[in-house]
């Protein structure tokens, strides 16, 4: 090559627009699922209200996934076209010479070799962060939808997948995350700025260093042609969009379908706090009277010896409220009665106790 070239094409426009879908529609999932996940935490609390509440914020969240589903569709046809049309090599696929790049970086770093392996087109790391993104789609996708439509889910599934789902959902989104903030954030902003999946340009030297292999191939032209133009048009016009096409149609119809299907139990506002029936009087405990086997031994003129009668101020003696008994027992939760009143019947109870004449007069 004539005077090497500073800067070589890395990305088309396409891979770059993918690339900017993914980085909203990831980071807008992130935002909205970990606010949801941890919402018992202030800063959730202050991101759901910045986003006008539960209801938007899952509204939000769903049109982020409704994107990240329609973007992985594109990009599994998209890849079909570079490979079946185009002819491009499958170089993200996995490969023994990425494990043995993997060894021969770790023993460069090491010092234990001279010179780093020359990587290909994409090198190991990039080939685990892809597949890691292939994954993490596809989980997140299944168990969101269990978690979007439930009742549904469980027409077919069992019911414990529920619940399963959550758990997956949310570790998956914080497995996630943490990959981005430590493992891509280390490999492409802090180890050096790699700026290629915007620009859709790389630098010689950032060639040299992660896809030498690449460079020496495009160096000596070995990089695959283009095909003739009569023959992309004829794989692409007559076989691939047709067959594509059909496919596609049947993946969007099952995703709108999936999408507005909508079996989820929707938030529902609380039931309205109704005052029960309060008695003026606190409840009291049980007095220190014999046990109940102790006090059906004594008898009953004596356990009847009561007192002066006890006036009823808490609420009228009528019929609605004849049976005594239902709230005022031994051991009840309202206003407990003595336990040496076991043996007492609910006719019995005026005897000593006489409803206050302002409580009747109500």
């Amino acid at each position: 090559m004539h005077e090497r070239m500073r800067e070589i094409i890395r990305f088309g426009p396409i891979e770059r627009l993918e690339h900017l879908l993914l980085l909203i529609s990831f980071t807008t999932l992130a935002i909205t699922g970990l606010v949801q996940a941890f919402s018992e935490h202030r800063i959730s609390l202050n991101i759901i209200q910045l986003l006008g509440g539960i209801e938007n914020t899952r509204t939000v969240h769903h049109i982020a996934a409704i994107a990240l589903v329609l973007l992985s569709i594109f990009h599994i046809f998209y890849v079909g076209y570079k490979i079946y049309v185009l002819k491009r090599p499958l170089s993200m696929l996995p490969g023994l010479k990425d494990v043995r790049d993997a060894v021969g970086l770790l023993q460069y770093n090491l010092g234990l070799r001279q010179e780093p392996p020359a990587m290909d087109r994409y090198n190991f790391g990039e080939k685990i962060e892809y597949w890691a993104v292939v994954w993490g789609t596809l989980v997140m996708g299944f168990t969101g939808y269990i978690l979007w439509n439930p009742v549904l889910t469980t027409r077919i599934l069992p019911g414990e997948f529920v619940p399963a789902a959550k758990m997956a959902h949310r570790y998956e989104a914080i497995l996630a995350v943490l990959s981005i903030l430590i493992w891509h954030a280390w490999h492409v902003h802090i180890k050096h700025f790699n700026k290629s999946i915007f620009t859709g340009r790389i630098s010689l030297e950032a060639m040299e260093e992660e896809h030498a292999l690449e460079l020496q191939k495009i160096e000596r032209g070995v990089w695959p042609p283009p095909l003739p133009p009569a023959q992309e048009r004829w794989r692409r016009a007559v076989l691939y969009i047709p067959l594509a096409g059909l496919l596609a149609l049947f993946m969007l119809l099952t995703t709108y379908y999936v999408f507005t299907e909508q079996t989820a139990i929707t938030s529902i506002p609380p039931a309205p706090v109704e005052e029960a029936y309060r008695p003026a009087k606190p409840p009291g405990l049980p007095t220190a009277t014999p046990a109940p086997d102790i006090a059906r031994q004594i008898p009953k003129q004596v356990t009847r010896s009561a007192p002066a009668p006890m006036p009823i101020t808490s609420h009228p003696v009528d019929e609605d409220r004849a049976g005594c008994n239902d709230c005022h027992a031994p051991f009840s939760y309202i206003d407990p009665a003595p336990l040496d009143h076991t043996d007492y019947v609910v006719g019995e109870c005026t005897t000593c106790h006489e409803p206050a004449k302002e409580v009747s007069q109500r």
